[in-house]
Order: C-alpha cells, then sequence, then structure tokens
C-alpha cells in the first residue's frame, strides 16, 4: 500500500465498505462477506492494482507509461504486453467507431476546457491541433510503439473501465462472496446479493443534482455511464458535452445527457456508452441495433 495513499473499511448493513479515492473519483469496494480481515486483505490488494493502474497510464503522472510515449517526440518507446493489449483494444474501438474514438484526440483538451464555463475555442484553434490526431498514424506492436511529433495518447476513455475489470478480477480470485467495484460510477459485481437480490445501483444526475436520478437493478456483470454531469460548456441555450468527435474536433452534436450501458464487463460498457453518445440524437438507435441495454437521460 503506498504510504500517501489510504482507504478506511467500514461495515454498512451486510457488507464491509472500503472507501478510496483514484483516477479523480470516489470509489468504493463492497464485499458481502462476514470477516472483516478478509475484506481488509482483499481490499488493500484491489486499492493497490486501481492505484497501479492509474500510476501507469495517467498523463498527470510524469513516470507514467502515457507521459513517456507521448514526450517521445516521434521515438520508439518499448512497452510491455499489458499496455499492447491496451493499445489493441484503443485500435478496435477505432475501426469500430469509424475514427469517431480515437485516444490520440486528448491534444483537443489544449482548446476545450470543460469547466462548467462558457468559453468555446475559434475553428481556428481547433484546426491547429487536427494534424496532431489520428490513430491510424501510430504504429505499435507487442515491443513498442511510435507516434508521431506533437501527437499524445490519452488512455482516459478507457483506463478507469479497465481498472474496474482488474479489480473484480482480484475480487473472484480470493472470494466467491457477492462483491461490488465502483469506480466513480464505473462498476462490476460478481452475482447476486444474500437471498438472489440484485445490487441497487444510483445513476447520477447529468443536472448536477447530487441525488440519483434513476436505480439500476444489477445481477451480474458492469455498468457504465457517459454524460455532461460534471465536464460540459454552456453559451447561450446551448450546452456542450465534453464528448468530441475526434474527426471535426467539435463536440458530438445533440448527444443525451447521459447514457449508461449494461455489458458482460465495464471495458465493453464503457465503449459502448460512448460509441453511443458519439451518434447523437442516434444514440438509442444505435444501442438498440446492438441489442445492448442500457438507459438514457436526455
Amino acid at each position: 500500500m503506498s504510504r500517501d495513499r489510504q482507504y478506511s473499511l467500514r461495515q454498512h448493513k451486510d457488507c464491509f465498505v472500503a472507501d478510496f479515492f483514484a483516477m479523480a473519483s470516489p470509489c468504493e469496494l463492497h464485499l458481502q462477506m462476514s470477516s472483516k480481515e478478509g475484506a481488509r486483505k482483499i481490499a488493500e490488494k484491489v486499492c493497490d492494482e486501481v492505484w497501479r493502474i492509474e500510476d501507469k497510464y495517467s498523463r498527470y503522472n510524469s513516470d507514467s507509461v502515457c507521459s513517456k510515449v507521448n514526450a517521445s517526440a516521434g521515438s520508439a518507446v518499448s512497452i510491455d504486453n499489458e499496455t499492447f493489449l491496451l493499445l489493441t483494444f484503443a485500435s478496435q474501438c477505432f475501426h469500430l467507431s469509424d475514427g469517431l474514438f480515437d485516444i490520440s484526440s486528448g491534444v483537443l483538451r489544449q482548446a476545450w476546457n470543460f469547466d462548467g464555463g462558457s468559453h468555446i475555442p475559434t475553428q481556428a484553434q481547433i484546426d491547429i491541433l487536427l494534424p496532431m490526431i489520428g490513430w491510424d498514424k501510430i504504429e505499435f506492436d507487442q515491443h513498442q510503439v511510435t507516434l508521431l511529433k506533437n501527437m499524445e495518447l490519452d488512455f482516459g476513455g478507457i483506463g478507469k473501465e479497465y481498472a474496474v475489470d482488474k479489480a473484480m478480477n482480484i475480487v473472484t480470485q480470493y472470494t466467491d462472496c457477492a462483491a461490488l467495484v465502483n469506480l466513480g460510477g464505473d462498476l462490476a459485481c460478481s452475482g447476486t446479493r444474500t437471498d438472489n437480490l440484485p445490487w441497487q445501483v444510483g445513476v447520477e444526475c447529468p443536472g448536477g443534482n447530487d441525488d440519483a436520478l434513476m436505480v439500476v437493478s444489477l445481477n451480474r456483470g458492469a455498468l457504465a455511464t457517459s454524460g455532461d454531469a460534471k465536464r460540459f460548456l454552456e453559451r447561450g441555450s446551448i450546452r456542450y458535452s465534453h464528448i468530441l468527435d475526434a474527426t471535426t474536433g467539435w463536440p458530438v452534436a445533440n448527444p443525451p445527457r447521459s447514457m449508461t450501458v449494461a455489458a458482460d464487463t465495464c471495458m465493453e460498457a464503457g465503449v459502448l456508452a460512448t460509441l453511443s453518445m458519439l451518434q447523437g440524437c442516434d444514440a438509442e438507435i444505435f444501442l438498440e441495433n446492438q441489442q445492448v441495454q442500457h438507459w438514457a437521460i436526455w
């Protein structure tokens, strides 16, 4: 356990709950087990794994794989198998979305700051950045990755969901008790609770209200939500979502305020939620065509 990172363990009804902070989000691990010591051991392993992934792939950590790749200035950077698999997943997302989902589009943050304000960048500011975007410009294999000079990767679109799945894998290695991992609203559970009851999960109100707008019953699998509850801009009557079209550099027009998707894994749920938002007003049609269970808030 890192010295500067802590978690707390409390008992809530029939669960032990570990509270911690990671990836700029409040996080929880719910374990429906009777042994506090057993819950503590699992909580330590889960927290360490989530923090490991954060340290390894955060663009805010100067020692991360992400930062080293972004600072490479066109030179090849050695990668391990875990990073290769994440890049492979990102490549699949890029091609499935016809280029709309692109983890090289993080450079657009130089123009966009979704802080709830009203500052909208000019087309000229965006045009400067567009040549620095394009997954098809990136070369990688099992051993190394090469970006063009001034290009960057940003794992923010898949990192949290990846951490949820890895955390759940750890839980199921050590216990068959019902468990739920929640990293800032992206979550997964191992199965139903005692007496075959589902987990009751609140989905945040996109209007900024701290109260849950709706409750979803989850028996098994994962949920991920994409929306503008916290990251947006407003000018006049127009609300600009932080979901950006990588091909234009602009927010997608007329997306739902929030889209929650259920899937077997959190990575799958997260990508489907984001891909649906990238369809704008056709978000629900996209998911219906995929036969994916979802909840939209417009």
